[in-house]
C-alpha cells in the first residue's frame, strides 16, 4: 500500500441529526474521484467523526465503501476514548474494504507521553489494519511528540502520520523521525502548508478544501512533486484565499461551517452539521454565498471549477 497524493478528509453529509444525506454523499464522492485524488479520509475531524453516533460512524463506512467500489482505497478514523471500541471500529472497517485506520491520541483525560505510547502500542497491536497516526493537538489537547514518534515508528502495524498541529518546525521533526523507516510517510493536514510540507519530505496533503474543489488540491500536489515553480505560483494563491471561508463565524466551528455551508449552496450535500454545532445563520450565509460567488467568477480560466452557487 502506497500512501501519498491528495486523501481529503471526507465531510459528513447529514440528512437529520443521525442520518446520512445518501444522495449528497454519491455526489461528494463522485466528484473527488473525478478530481483524481489518490484516497479518502472518513470520520476524521472534517467528517465530525467523534461528534457521530456508532451506528452513524458505521453508515458512513459501508456506505463510502459501496459507492468508492475500490477505486482507491479508504481510510477510516477510529478516535476514541475508549481502547476497545476504537478496535471494534477497526474491525467494521476491515469487514467494509478499508485500507488502513486513522487516530489521534484520546481526548478528555490529560495523558503523558510514555501512556501515550502505551495507548498506541496496545491499540496498534490489536489492530486488524495498519494504523496512521494523527497528530491533532488543538482538538485532543496533547501532541505526540517527536520522542514519542521515535518509539512508536519501531511497531511494524503503526505505518505513518498525519499532522494537522500547523508546526512546520515539529513537521521537519517529524520527517527526520520517519527516516528510521523506509517508506513511512507523513502527510500534512492544514492544506495551505502542502507545498512547504513537501519541501520538506511530505508525501501528500489532507486537504479539507478538496471537498469544494479537489482539482485545486490535485493539481497543487503534482506541481509541487515535479517541481513546477510556474505552476505552484499559479494555484498556491488560491489555496490560500479559499481560507477565506474558513473564517466567517466567530468560533473554532467556523472551518467546518464555512466549508458545509459552501457545499450546500454549490449544490453537493447537504450543510447540516453534527451537534453541539449549529449552521450559519442568514447573515454568515449570505457572506460564505458572497464569497463563493466572487471565487468562483475569479477561476474561470481553470477547465475543473468550483461549483457555481
Amino acid at each position: 500500500m502506497k500512501i501519498q497524493g491528495i486523501i481529503p478528509p471526507l465531510v459528513t453529509p447529514l440528512s437529520e441529526r443521525d442520518s446520512l444525506d445518501e444522495t449528497g454523499l454519491a455526489q461528494l464522492i463522485e466528484r473527488q474521484l473525478t478530481g483524481r485524488v489518490d484516497g479518502l479520509f472518513v470520520l476524521g475531524t472534517t467528517g465530525e467523526g467523534p461528534s457521530l453516533s456508532e451506528q452513524l460512524r458505521r453508515a458512513m463506512i459501508s456506505e463510502t465503501s459501496r459507492l468508492v467500489n475500490e477505486r482507491v482505497p479508504i481510510y477510516v478514523g477510529i478516535t476514541d476514548t475508549s481502547l476497545v471500541d476504537a478496535i471494534h471500529l477497526a474491525q467494521f472497517a476491515l469487514e467494509h474494504g478499508a485500507a488502513a485506520v486513522v487516530a489521534a491520541p484520546p481526548f478528555y483525560f490529560p495523558a503523558g507521553q510514555t501512556e501515550l505510547q502505551h495507548w498506541f502500542l496496545e491499540l496498534a497491536e490489536a489492530l486488524p489494519l495498519p494504523l496512521l497516526l494523527y497528530n491533532m493537538p488543538s482538538c485532543v489537547n496533547i501532541s505526540i511528540e517527536p520522542e514519542t514518534l521515535a518509539v512508536l515508528i519501531k511497531h511494524p502495524n503503526i505505518i505513518g502520520l498525519k499532522d494537522s498541529s500547523g508546526d512546520l518546525d515539529y513537521f521537519a521533526q517529524a520527517i527526520e523521525v520517519a527516516k528510521q523507516r523506509e517508506d513511512w510517510p507523513v502527510l500534512m493536514g492544514p492544506e495551505a502548508l502542502l507545498v512547504e510540507a513537501m519541501k520538506l519530505g511530505a508525501v501528500g496533503g489532507v486537504t479539507g478544501g478538496a471537498n469544494l474543489w479537489p482539482e485545486l488540491f490535485t493539481d497543487l500536489f503534482a506541481a509541487a512533486r515535479e517541481r513546477d515553480q510556474a505552476a505552484i505560483d499559479r494555484y498556491q494563491p488560491i489555496v490560500v484565499e479559499l481560507q477565506a471561508l474558513y473564517g466567517f463565524g466567530k468560533y473554532g466551528s467556523s472551518y467546518l461551517k464555512g466549508l458545509k455551508c459552501a457545499m450546500e449552496l454549490s449544490g453537493i450535500c447537504s450543510g447540516l452539521l453534527a451537534a453541539p454545532f449549529d449552521v450559519f445563520k442568514a447573515p454568515e450565509r449570505a457572506r460564505v454565498a458572497e464569497w463563493l460567488t466572487t471565487f468562483s467568477a475569479s477561476q474561470t480560466d481553470f477547465a475543473c471549477q468550483v461549483p457555481q452557487v
